[in-house]
């Protein structure tokens, strides 16, 4: 299992956010100069937290970038799903009947373990929690 760059990156945006919470917009060259990743290619990863609703945008002078509530309220899990396109780890443990061992795989059980390790722990977790 990998997690993307676009989601590590992602959070990283993220909780840069969140430490400048309640001081208004951010400009995204200001994060990307702090985060050492390039404003060209934090302007892709941003599109699909903005999608998910976790970032409000405002144009112009003075715009920018800022959490869309606040960090205690927007879990890593809302991160990883909107940048991964979901948190699950297999097709099989979302999807019944993609696989046709489904019924008698005992190997299905590790992976849905596994499955509800990680969605716990990302659920369980704010951007609050990691900038404490």
């Amino acid at each position: 299992m990998r997690i993307s760059t676009k989601t590590r990156y992602g959070l990283r945006f993220m909780v840069d956010l969140a430490q400048c919470w309640g001081e208004g917009c951010v400009a995204l060259k200001d994060v990307a100069s702090r985060q050492g990743i390039s404003k060209k290619y934090l302007e892709q990863v941003v599109a699909p937290l903005a999608d998910a609703g976790l970032l409000e945008i405002k144009r112009g002078n003075g715009g920018g970038y800022q959490l869309s509530r606040p960090p205690e309220d927007i879990t890593l899990a809302d991160v990883v799903s909107a940048s991964e396109e979901g948190i699950e780890l297999m097709d099989c443990l979302s999807c019944l009947g993609t696989c046709e061992r489904e019924p008698d795989c005992l190997a299905r059980d590790v992976w849905g373990g596994l499955q509800a390790a990680v969605t716990d722990y990302l659920e369980g977790r704010t951007l609050a929690d990691v900038i404490a």
